[in-house]
């Protein structure tokens, strides 16, 4: 049975969400299409993820140092603890499909933050005299992203961070299998906004079912 990620950055709403709302048609049809995959969601802004803060990195020297866990400051135990979590939710699955806007250019800092507990050496990746070696292999990713601008062509091509971020980090993980569905223009084009969401919506139930 495979595991699906569902991994959402958004404060909004799904109803009031470009991104979401067309995330939310590419799982009605991945679920329709694969009733037997476990499928586990998460929505990083009902999520304390945690920061990497001082208590992180004093938790992380003082462990190397062989100090028991049980001996850690409650806030490094408890921020830890939840680090720990995240990763093992991270590792376990087949699948992912990430749901950010494009916020300047880049990503929201919470998926940043996620994504900076998760990229960990000896567990998603690792180091070799040859350089680092991503420890993921075999798995897929999908980021649904929307954006105002357009940005998958013409002038503002190099200026979009987020999506090109997320490829290169995941591909450092070793998922190399990564697609994209870009929800953009409806600021630059305010009138065809419901049809760039249709587009993105048929686009997106298309891809669920290959997926």
């Amino acid at each position: 049975m495979s595991t699906l990620l569902y991994v959402t950055a958004n404060p909004k709403a799904e109803q009031d969400s470009f991104s979401l709302s067309v995330a939310r048609k590419f799982m009605n049809a991945y679920e329709k299409s694969n009733p037997e995959h476990r499928i586990i969601e998460v929505d990083l802004y009902q999520t304390q993820v945690p920061l990497l803060d001082r208590d992180v990195f004093n938790g992380w020297k003082k462990l190397q140092e062989g100090v028991s866990f049980t001996d850690l400051a409650a806030d490094e135990r408890s921020k830890l603890s939840f680090m720990n979590a995240l990763l093992e939710q991270f590792v376990s699955a087949d699948k992912y499909v990430f749901v950010t806007p494009m916020w300047n250019f880049g990503l929201p800092a919470i998926m940043k933050a996620y994504i900076d507990n998760v990229c960990i050496a000896d567990k998603t990746f690792r180091y070799t005299e040859n350089g680092p070696v991503g420890l993921l292999s075999g798995r897929k990713a999908l980021h649904i992203q929307a954006r105002g601008g357009i940005y998958s062509e013409g002038p503002l091509g190099d200026k979009e961070l987020g999506d090109r971020y997320l490829r290169t980090v995941l591909s450092f993980m070793g998922i190399s299998d990564v697609a994209s569905i870009y929800v953009e223009g409806m600021g630059q084009l305010p009138s065809e906004t419901e049809r760039i969401r249709a587009r993105s919506i048929a686009a997106a139930e298309q891809m669920a079912l290959v997926y």
